[in-house]
């Protein structure tokens, strides 16, 4: 197994990290390699915010007020799941969301447990650094896959450095309370969030080691 190997099957969505500082040249270094991805001739479409200290704080307030208040229309400016979900992506989905409740105790019909965690989203899991990535509400499909491949550099980069992530959709439904804490211009969409640190080696929950189907599964190979 290569380094780059190493770095990729070691990242794991992390949730619940050490309140250990990341330094700001740190995670500028990881950006800049991040931002190395491919993108369609080069646009390089990423953009977004690194907070720590007061200024994570800010956020993390702002937007947990919104959702204890489960104020209307929290919702994201972009689709991320399908209406319904269907095989084998809907067993997919149960599996690692039930792996994730039992390692921390919460049972099926627990919703105060569960509504409890996902609260957690919007503390950045008690990562020391999170970011909000943002794009250009006006750029098309093909962006949002650069997109893609960049944030799996974010997270790729930072496993190579000892580090840990975990990249948050969630962060999207509540754009709007983001949008004034963050002074989003009008054309940006919050993409998602990511929180950054050192993983808590104790936690439950970062026991949890998800599964991938082999290559054969999902793709056909001829001519060999």
């Amino acid at each position: 197994m290569t380094m780059a190997d190493d770095a990729i099957t070691s990242r794991r969505s992390i949730r619940r990290f050490l309140d250990t500082p990341v330094p700001a040249a740190t995670v500028e270094a990881i950006l800049d390699v991040a931002a190395r991805a491919p993108s369609g001739t080069n646009m390089q479409p990423w953009r977004g915010y690194v907070l720590a200290g007061a200024a994570r704080q800010r956020l993390v307030d702002a937007v947990q007020a919104a959702f204890d208040a489960a104020e209307p229309g929290h919702t994201q400016e972009v689709q991320y799941y399908p209406d319904a979900f269907f095989e084998p992506y809907l067993g997919r989905r149960r599996t690692v969301g039930w792996g994730l409740y039992g390692l921390l105790g919460i049972t099926r019909g627990d919703a105060a447990g569960m509504r409890a965690q996902h609260r957690r989203n919007f503390q950045f899991f008690d990562a020391p650094v999170g970011m909000i990535f943002t794009i250009d509400r006006r750029l098309a499909t093909g962006s949002w896959l650069d997109y893609g491949m960049f944030l799996q550099n974010v997270m790729t980069a930072a496993r190579a450095r000892g580090l840990d992530t975990c990249a948050q959709a969630a962060w999207s439904h509540y754009h709007k309370a983001i949008r004034p804490v963050l002074d989003l211009p009008p054309e940006d969409v919050v993409v998602c969030g990511m929180a950054l640190g050192y993983a808590d080696p104790d936690a439950p929950e970062n026991h949890l080691v998800t599964e991938r189907a082999p290559a054969r599964l999902f793709m056909r190979f001829d001519g060999f």
